[in-house]
């Protein structure tokens, strides 16, 4: 089953937590922080959306932020990704 967003959704797939800190401590799961760094999978087409042109500026593989309770999730074949409207990307990701 393939995802293909609509109007500026955007769909994400959140980047592993980390499982040890900088010191070498080893996290349990439920110390673990939610992730907030994403990657782009897939964008939609942008358009006309609540009477406002949109054109999509994010392409898959960018690397993204966003809110910590932002979007809606979805599970595809035992992944998860996340829904997101492409206003609720806080920052693109450079290395």
């Amino acid at each position: 089953m393939t995802i293909k967003p609509v109007a500026d959704r955007v769909l994400i797939k959140m980047v592993e937590a980390e499982e040890t800190t900088q010191s070498g401590i080893l996290l349990a799961a439920s110390a673990q922080e939610k992730p907030q760094i994403a990657e782009v999978i897939a964008v939609g087409p942008g358009g006309i959306v609540d009477g406002k042109e949109v054109a999509m500026f994010l392409k898959p593989g960018n690397k993204v932020i966003v809110g910590k309770y932002t979007g809606t999730q979805v599970k595809v074949e035992n992944e998860e990704y996340t829904l997101v409207r492409q206003s609720d990307v806080l920052a693109i990701v450079e290395d």
